[in-house]
């Protein structure tokens, strides 16, 4: 059975659109769900909420910087799903985190946790493909998606089976290296796209590097949609707030629609 999020993508692509889905640090100021709603009310087909933890292997400095700031304010996994509940943002919404996050509230406690705050889907990016069977397990039993991490290193038999396991999206890593704006697209991000687009018939959505309305536009001429982090982080860091966000949001959305 199709879940919550890979049905609405799935929707959105046969409606001729390209999926947009920003990334928002959990817990980072007191006004961070009212940035969800923002960013569902530009334009945003799902919203990618991250959980902070203290040793963000695969984030970059801006998101790196966020989480410090969110833990220092008081921010939990548990506070951050809290906030969450009731919020009714609109859109479906997946929590990105890392696997000892889930390990340590208990595989089947943070399952439900996510179903009771309204989260559709999952991605642990340090979680690999070998080791996903009992989270995966207990995912797919309470109908939560779990989003796979597709390497642009990977062989094609190791992508299909990564396509094989994901739920939700096929989240294709743009670039080797940490989350992060860059000046311009890695030709590795249109590759990667490319090379599932002929694997699986799921959602591709690229992260990793995109900063930009133009390189956002530039990679959904292959993938079937973006997932914009840093660039988004850093407005709230910067200040602008929930108006700043569905601003650049809004941006991005425009970029797309004239795909």
């Amino acid at each position: 059975m199709t879940g919550v999020l890979e049905s609405a993508l799935r929707s959105n692509r046969d409606a001729g659109k390209k999926a947009l889905v920003p990334y928002i640090t959990g817990g980072l100021g007191d006004d961070w769900v009212e940035s969800l709603r923002a960013s569902a009310a530009n334009g945003a087909t799902a919203i990618e909420i991250g959980i902070p933890f203290s040793d963000p292997v695969m984030d970059g400095p801006t998101i790196q910087l966020a989480s410090e700031q969110a833990l220092q304010s008081g921010a939990s996994p548990v506070s951050v799903l809290q906030q969450l509940r009731g919020a009714d943002i609109g859109v479906p919404l997946a929590v990105m985190t890392y696997y000892n996050i889930a390990h340590s509230m208990g595989l089947e406690r943070f399952a439900s946790s996510l179903l009771e705050s309204g989260v559709s889907a999952a991605i642990l990016p340090d979680m690999p493909l070998e080791e996903a069977g009992k989270w995966a397990a207990v995912a797919d039993a309470v109908g939560i998606e779990t989003v796979m991490l597709a390497a642009p290193t990977g062989s094609d038999e190791r992508l299909a089976q990564v396509c094989e396991r994901a739920r939700g999206f096929v989240y294709a890593v743009g670039l080797l290296g940490v989350t992060g704006v860059r000046d311009k697209l890695a030709e590795s991000s249109l590759q990667i796209a490319s090379r599932l687009k002929n694997l699986t018939d799921k959602p591709v959505l690229v992260g990793v590097g995109i900063g930009t309305p133009e390189q956002a536009a530039q990679v959904c001429t292959v993938a079937d949609g973006v997932v914009v982090g840093s660039a988004v982080v850093q407005r709230l860091l910067d200040g602008e707030g929930p108006e700043g966000v569905g601003q650049f949001v809004g941006e991005i959305r425009v970029a797309l629609d004239e795909l």
